[in-house]
């Protein structure tokens, strides 16, 4: 923004606009582009460019002492190199007319701006680039360490600054070290002066106050360096530091993964899910072992590894079974992380570490929770045993009979296995016995349960038997009583009222006296008698009747 250089023999006027063409070739993409401006004062962060308002993201300041101060700003403005392209871009509303004056006795008086094109062009080598900026002044001498280095391969390396109100005519030992060596770009960039007012891109030096330059420094780092120490002296000139860049050739594998798809059974928290690790976009090949971690919801729940190296452009495909926290919900999401030993850290170093990652939302096929039923009450058919029809306890009318199995166990149904055969005629094994009930629906079960509970019936009376010994009918058979009202007693009694058998759950009747002075042990003859059936269960009154006997 300076119309010339600054200093007291030059007019103290500057800017408020100014213009410089980009030129792309066809085959470069944008990546990121940064709007860079600095000046005198305390700062203007409200610019033009090509009439688009920009606001400083980031504000830097510095100064000389109470009264020469100086500022920088940032904004990114990726979208609009990428939209307008290779264009003429014009800095407008960047005025700082009003507070020049007092800087220019001691020609300190600048303003200037930059763009840093970051760009993707797929004939060259893979780079790894750094961008570092603040606002940090000489003289007398400073130091700048650049953290984050990964110097692999240190052929073509190069560093490049935008640097403030350096002057071209003051060159009082005035040097740009790296890791300790000088650095020069004669005739443009001398040894002794390295901040004069040049664009080491374009070749220009009237730049004024302003200098964008770029130095190889390949013969200054060393593979395996992580950071580099770049120095400036100055023993006269003001000089400030805004933006450096570093570039390095990266050979590199670049590890990235896609998760292709899962199997998901239901009421299960075991998945399975198919990955795809790729070394796209690489300059190495990746090493087999590499490691792969995987989370659900944050929570680590499983690791595997690559099986073989995988050329540049190269991939390989697996599997892996997770078993899911039980308290994952019905939607889980997991995410896989290729170079992650399962503790956040990687063991490969890549031309991109931020890329290592990829999630996928998996629905689980959940089981409800299990539905209780009423009982389904069996009559005591001895010894606690009960006949069932276990479809009784399922509305048939709701429910498609084919869809539905009866298990013993919950873990049976959970399986799929030892299903109930016959659960329309079915014996319970205890009193009482737990049923469980698995209904299909379209994507999953549902769970039933019930209990079969027994209690004991009404007896069934007959009202005659043939005591003949023709194995048909010999005994008084009264249904649903031995072996179930094991206390009961039974009377007989004869037309004349006496007393002529007592029997129990041991002795049924056969027709035979056992009681009373005569014919005890003889068969009684053909007629009526009496009975009194006292169950001795408080759920029933005594059962008296008639019984007739032939032969």
């Amino acid at each position: 923004m300076n119309t010339e250089e600054n200093g007291t023999s030059g007019p103290c006027t500057i800017l408020n606009s100014s213009s410089a063409n980009l030129t792309l070739d066809s085959n470069q993409n944008v990546i990121a582009a940064y709007l860079y401006w600095a000046g005198s004062g305390y700062g203007d962060f409200n610019i033009s460019i090509n009439d688009i308002a920009i606001v400083a993201e980031r504000t830097f300041n510095d100064s000389l002492d109470t009264e020469r101060v100086f500022f920088a700003a940032f904004a990114d403005i990726t979208t609009i190199i990428t939209n307008q392209g290779n264009s003429e871009y014009t800095i407008s509303n960047f005025d700082l007319s009003s507070v020049i004056d007092p800087y220019c006795p001691t020609g300190t008086n600048f303003g200037g701006w930059a763009i840093t094109v970051i760009y993707e062009d797929e004939n060259l080598p893979l780079n790894q680039l750094n961008v570092y900026d603040g606002l940090q002044s000489v003289p007398d001498f400073l130091s700048i360490t650049l953290e984050n280095l990964d110097v692999l391969d240190n052929e073509n390396a190069k560093i490049g600054f935008i640097a403030w109100e350096g002057d071209s005519a003051i060159a009082v030992n005035e040097q740009l070290t790296i890791n300790g060596t000088v650095i020069s770009n004669y005739p443009l960039n001398p040894a002794n002066n390295a901040f004069n007012g040049t664009n080491s891109f374009t070749g220009e030096s009237n730049l004024y106050n302003m200098d964008i330059d770029v130095y190889s420094i390949q013969n200054h780092i060393n593979i395996g360096d992580t950071s580099a120490t770049i120095a400036l002296t100055s023993g006269q000139d003001f000089v400030m530091i805004n933006n450096v860049i570093t570039v390095l050739n990266s050979q590199l594998p670049d590890a990235t993964i896609t998760l292709e798809g899962d199997t998901v059974n239901c009421g299960d928290q075991t998945i399975q899910v198919f990955y795809t690790v790729h070394n796209n976009n690489s300059t190495a090949n990746l090493p087999a072992n590499t490691p792969i971690a995987f989370y659900s919801n944050g929570i680590l729940i499983g690791t595997s590894e690559t099986v073989n190296i995988i050329p540049i452009n190269g991939n390989e495909s697996s599997f892996i079974l997770l078993n899911l926290p039980e308290d994952s919900g019905s939607i889980t999401t997991i995410t896989a992380v290729v170079d992650d030993d399962g503790t956040s850290i990687g063991v490969v170093t890549e031309t991109n570490e931020s890329n290592n990652s990829a999630f996928r939302d998996i629905e689980l096929l959940l089981v409800p929770e299990i539905t209780i039923l009423p009982n389904l009450i069996g009559c005591n058919e001895g010894f606690k045993i009960a006949t069932y029809n276990l479809l009784d306890a399922i509305d048939t009318n709701t429910y498609n009979i084919d869809n539905i199995s009866f298990y013993r166990s919950l873990d049976d149904l959970e399986m799929g296995f030892n299903a109930i055969l016959m659960p329309t005629d079915y014996n319970n094994v205890s009193n009482t016995e737990t049923i469980y009930v698995r209904l299909l629906t379209s994507s999953c079960y549902e769970i039933f349960q019930f209990n079969l509970t027994i209690e004991n019936c009404p007896p069934y009376i007959p009202q005659g038997f043939s005591p003949n010994n023709d194995t048909k009918n010999d005994w008084f058979n009264i249904q649903g009583l031995y072996d179930i009202f094991t206390d009961h007693e039974l009377q007989i009694y004869n037309r004349y009222g006496e007393l002529i058998f007592i029997g129990n759950n041991n002795k049924p009747w056969y027709g035979k006296i056992n009681r009373g002075l005569n014919n005890r042990g003889n068969i009684v003859p053909v007629g009526t008698y009496y009975y009194i059936l006292n169950l001795n269960d408080q759920n029933y009154q005594p059962f008296m009747g008639w019984v007739y006997v032939n032969y």
